[in-house]
């Protein structure tokens, strides 16, 4: 049978460094971590507890002594989705990192679509979109309007300064090369990370590509974070590191 080329194989060798950020997630962590180890493909889940007040440690704790490929590590105090992440690159041993948000917003079972222009050799640097048309998922689910228009918005400003042609800057699903990292320093330590990375990584000589994902956005009530409060501190991002290395 001829392999897919959309799909290429992976390596026997191959291994996925899974990033995922936690704080205060205890009602959906057992949830994400199934679906990450879920997905067959040989990897690594690096979950960052950063100070979570919850059951999450507890939790993290029980998915560590039950899962070999699950790895913890914990802020003593709340210093941000930036931090965590920084902490999560560090510790990365994988060919490739992806990011993985704590909620059930973002489907692991995307992993393959996102890997595969790497793969093909197409691509160093994958974003996962959520405003791509996908044919395959016409009943996914739409952000609420003030988020989609601020993403867009935020997306549109990114590009200005960068000159690249993103339509979701702000997504999670960001999937790089680890060899990226090298050249890549993180500072910010909120949700200002997307248009830092977003920024430093049009700096680079790497391709840059985007893929359709699949997505169910969460209201305030189930927990979401970000408020228009990161969505003036992004646009401040975005001009900061237009011009700072």
């Amino acid at each position: 049978m001829t392999a897919n080329p959309a799909r290429p194989a992976l390596p026997a060798d191959y291994l996925l460094s899974v990033v995922m950020p936690v704080y205060n997630e205890q009602a959906t962590l057992r949830d994400i971590v199934a679906a990450v180890l879920a997905v067959p493909i040989r990897k690594e889940l690096i979950l960052v507890d950063d100070g979570s007040r919850d059951r999450s440690r507890a939790i993290l704790a029980e998915l560590a002594a039950a899962h070999p490929a699950v790895r913890v590590f914990e802020h003593p105090q709340n210093r941000g989705k930036g931090a965590a992440l920084r902490t999560g690159f560090e510790q990365a041993r994988g060919d490739v990192v992806i990011v993985q948000d704590a909620d059930l917003e973002y489907d692991p079972n995307d992993y393959p679509v996102l890997l595969a222009p790497i793969l093909r050799g197409d691509a160093d640097v994958v974003y996962g979109s959520r405003y791509l048309v996908d044919d395959r998922d016409p009943g996914r689910e739409r952000d609420h309007f003030y988020h989609y228009f601020g993403n867009r918005l935020l997306t549109f400003v990114s590009n200005l300064f960068t000159g690249l042609n993103l339509t979701d800057m702000e997504t999670c699903y960001k999937c790089f090369r680890r060899e990226v990292l090298r050249d890549l320093v993180i500072e910010s330590r909120r949700f200002t990370v997307e248009p830092e990375f977003t920024a430093k990584v049009a700096k680079l000589p790497v391709r840059i590509h985007e893929v359709p994902i699949r997505y169910q956005g969460r209201k305030y009530s189930e927990g979401k974070k970000i408020t228009w409060r990161d969505g003036v501190a992004a646009i401040w991002a975005i001009v900061k590191y237009r011009f700072v290395a």
